[in-house]
């Protein structure tokens, strides 16, 4: 593993900031930040949703945004160019691109050398590396200015960026970076096909701040789905695209049984908010579901503390894409709140069936809802694995344990543990 004993800031090269679907980021970003690591964000996009999570307002990093499409800023594009290319370790960086634009000839890959481009030649002179979160869009656009400036790069790898990765790409990069991380065994057991050396990928479990997620006061075990006038709670917390898997989740739940008295409560954005809502009416569900859309987290804390069960659904997308591990699963144990989900990447890693939740096969729609229906039935059992998902989150998925194992990586000295 590669460290780095230099002074000076890290530039962390993100998709967008802030984004309310990314909070274990932004967590990172600040805990780093309370540990003496100076940070300057690099975003490749600005925001587009109005919240914002209590840990952004505390973040001190500033913020770059590079310019998401070139032609809305012809003019800085041209000024990266002029500055970029005077830098002596510009035509490494013009070959590497070239190269990858052979394989890749589309405009996102156009739209990435152009980014680095702005990096380059506007990254202050005391940024000492770069390091990317996932391993797709950001670490092309580290890679390239990291080459530009003769920088070293790092990266952590998460989801789709795992997932959807050309084998090709995956290699190049994993071979180049100065470290490598992901969140997940399964993800990491992915990568690993694409180097010889298994230290050159590193399982740094991101988890949760539990200051933030305290234990919630004293559930209420009592409703189990035999009184209209008090329904059993089901909640999800996701954005609505594909891999989420929430066309299966509604149909599962129009396989429940008439008599079962439940409401679902969905929070998240995303494109397929308006489909899937049309969905719940074609399936005669709209009476029983709300839909109250992104929120921020003092929302959805309490949210997980209204609830009596936590349900999603992941899926393998239609383009490979899959979730990694879905910090919602984290956070709903955390508050003594059992879980049902589909057993897809990592979600076995969060969710030990029988343990501390129950896992469905993806795509089995009537294993899924048989799961609900019976821990809807059954509060007790609900409040077992409830109590045995929060000790498991308090005790392998404390995100101190993650920021302690990255510390040395950018240079600060360990205070605790290692990565696995």
């Amino acid at each position: 593993m590669a460290q780095d004993s230099e002074g000076g800031r890290v530039a962390f090269i993100v998709k967008g900031f802030p984004r309310l679907s990314e909070t274990f980021i932004a967590q990172e970003i600040r805990s780093l930040e309370e540990r003496g690591l100076e940070i300057l964000i690099v975003s490749l996009r600005r925001p587009s949703e109005p919240l914002r999570h209590p840990v952004h307002e505390e973040i001190r990093a500033e913020v770059l945004y590079l310019p998401e499409y070139l032609l809305a800023e012809p003019r800085r594009v041209w000024r990266g160019w002029r500055k970029a290319r005077r830098l002596s370790s510009y035509l490494r960086a013009r070959r590497l691109w070239r190269a990858d634009l052979l394989r890749d000839p589309s405009p996102n890959r156009v739209r990435r050398f152009g980014q680095a481009l702005v990096l380059a030649a506007e990254l202050p002179r005391d940024i000492r590396r770069l390091h990317a979160h996932f391993l797709h869009t950001p670490a092309s656009v580290a890679r390239y200015a990291a080459a530009m400036l003769g920088l070293s790069w790092s990266v952590s790898a998460h989801a789709k960026d795992v997932w959807t990765l050309p084998p090709w790409e995956a290699r190049v990069k994993l071979a180049e970076a100065a470290w490598a991380v992901t969140c997940s065994a399964a993800a990491r057991a992915h990568l690993l096909r694409f180097v010889p050396q298994p230290a050159a990928v590193s399982l740094v479990r991101h988890g949760i701040d539990l200051t933030r997620f305290p234990p919630p006061p004293a559930r209420d075990h009592g409703r189990d789905g035999r009184d209209p006038e008090n329904p059993a709670i089901l909640l999800s917390v996701g954005r609505a695209v594909a891999k989420k898997g929430y066309e299966d989740l509604l149909s599962a739940l129009a396989l429940l049984p008439n008599d079962l008295a439940w409401r679902f409560v969905h929070i998240g954005g995303g494109p397929l908010a308006r489909k899937l809502v049309r969905l719940s009416r074609r399936l005669g569900l709209e009476p029983r579901i709300e839909w109250r859309g992104a929120q921020s987290q003092p929302g959805v804390l309490a949210a997980y503390r209204e609830a009596d069960l936590f349900a999603l659904a992941p899926k393998v997308a239609p383009d490979g894409d899959r979730d990694g591990l879905p910090n919602v699963l984290i956070e709903a144990q955390s508050q003594g709140l059992a879980c049902v989900a589909t057993a897809v990447s990592a979600t076995p890693e969060a969710i030990l069936d029988g343990v501390t939740g129950l896992l469905a096969p993806p795509g089995d729609l009537g294993a899924l809802a048989r799961a609900i229906e019976s821990l809807v039935r059954d509060p007790e059992r609900r409040a077992r694995l409830g109590a045995a998902g929060a000790a498991r989150v308090r005790s392998a998925f404390d995100a101190t344990a993650a920021i302690e194992s990255l510390m040395p990586r950018f240079g600060l000295p360990a205070r605790l543990g290692a990565a696995e």
